[in-house]
């Protein structure tokens, strides 16, 4: 992690239950990062449970509830931040994005949280995940390129050379991450640091292997990228069935918020 940099951590927290959401915030609570990005939410009691723990402890938290039966995304910063827009510029299922916007000393650093619909071999569910990466490109071409930007979370999708290769993916779930870099000016941090190295953040139930959660940034923030790497220990304790992502970037954070420990501010009051 970059000393005095900005860190940040994304988490797929798979619409927990309450007792382990709980689990979940001893976890988030004792780590490092300034940035949380949470994905896989819902309007349900756990995820309530951790957004109040989180702004009762002094975090600025981002948290665009989902229709129901609809998933989203949760950013919980440490560090100033201010409300930034940008699922509703996508128009379509907005809830999947969640964005903030960090006033450094360097300028504004916009980060951008997303959890990309899963599909299926059936249309239907293969139609609502082509239409929501369509609208969310549409959106990133529409974002103001002089403000850099931090775009992660489970995105579910592949790099084209993901080892191993799956021929199920179509390829316009290909095409998405390669515009990320082509048309959005982005960089895969993580391949940014590894070219060559053969990760996972995800493990099915006959262990196949998948790659589904990135950070991407902006190419100005490229030469910034000090560190990028999956933490596996709460996907092996069962937190969730995904690893973790966590980047740092030598760049001076927004000033600290005075925060204090979530899991010590937790009281049934605090719920959303």
């Amino acid at each position: 992690m970059a000393a005095n940099g900005l860190s940040l951590l994304t988490f797929n927290i798979g619409n927990p239950s309450e007792e382990r959401a709980r689990r979940q915030l001893g976890w988030l609570a004792g780590r490092d990062e300034q940035v949380l990005v949470l994905t896989e939410t819902k309007a349900s009691s756990g995820c309530q449970f951790l957004a109040g723990a989180f702004a009762v402890a002094g975090y600025h938290v981002t948290f665009p509830v989902p229709e129901p039966g609809e998933y989203g995304v949760m950013i919980a910063s440490r560090v100033r931040a201010e409300p930034d827009a940008f699922g509703d510029s996508i128009g379509y299922l907005p809830a999947r994005a969640a964005a903030s916007t960090l006033p450094t000393t360097g300028g504004p650093v916009q980060v951008i949280g997303a959890y990309v619909p899963f599909r299926d071999a059936g249309f239907e569910k293969t139609e609502r995940k082509q239409k929501w990466l369509a609208a969310c490109s549409a959106a990133l071409a529409t974002r103001d390129r002089a403000v850099p930007t931090v775009f992660l979370g489970d995105l579910n999708i592949l790099e084209p050379g993901h080892r191993p290769h799956y021929s199920c993916f179509a390829p316009f779930e290909y095409d998405f991450y390669r515009a990320l870099s082509a048309d959005h000016g982005c960089v895969d941090a993580f391949r940014q640091l590894h070219p060559d190295a053969v990760e996972h953040s995800w493990v099915g139930r006959t262990s196949d292997r998948y790659r589904y959660d990135h950070a991407f940034c902006s190419a100005a923030l490229a030469p910034s990228i000090v560190s990028c790497g999956y933490v596996h220990q709460p996907r092996k304790d069962r937190l969730s069935d995904h690893s973790a992502l966590t980047v740092s970037l030598a760049l001076r954070p927004s000033p600290a918020l005075l925060v204090s420990d979530p899991v010590a501010a937790v009281t049934p009051a605090t719920w959303f």
